[in-house]
């Protein structure tokens, strides 16, 4: 029995300890800032060809952010509180670009009904900064 006790709060040490240790999850705004660490903002743009972009990622509440070799292209729509990550983006690009006065419309991921519409803003390109010689 005692024995028992023992495990018990050896098992409840290691899962405290744990707890503790685990990172602090991070804001939307803190995930888009750790994801443009080390890069410069270039000019913004109006569209981006839709045959070069590889990955998009929703950051719920604040902006989409696709990439292209090793450009990062953020777009802060007009109504940011309406991109959630548990919803699916139906893009219906008018050709080979996504511009930002198409409309993306957002599905619920289960029952598959219209939950709300994007208003794309301007794609602002984020490059790696180039390091300076010493």
């Amino acid at each position: 029995m005692r024995a028992l006790a023992i495990v018990l709060a050896a098992s409840a040490l290691v899962a405290g300890g744990s707890a503790l240790s685990a990172k602090p999850k991070l804001t939307p705004q803190q995930r888009l800032e750790k994801l443009l660490e080390g890069r410069v903002a270039g000019k913004p743009t109006t569209c981006i060809s839709t045959s070069d972009t590889r990955d998009m990622e929703i950051i719920d509440g604040v902006a989409l952010v696709y990439r292209s070799g090793s450009t990062l292209y953020v777009n802060r729509p007009k109504n940011p509180e309406d991109l959630d990550s548990d919803d699916i983006l139906v893009i219906r690009p008018s050709g080979s670009q996504l511009c930002r006065l198409d409309m993306i419309h957002t599905v619920d991921r289960v029952g598959h009904f219209t939950t709300g519409f994007i208003n794309l803003g301007d794609f602002v390109p984020y490059r790696r900064a180039k390091q300076t010689e010493r």
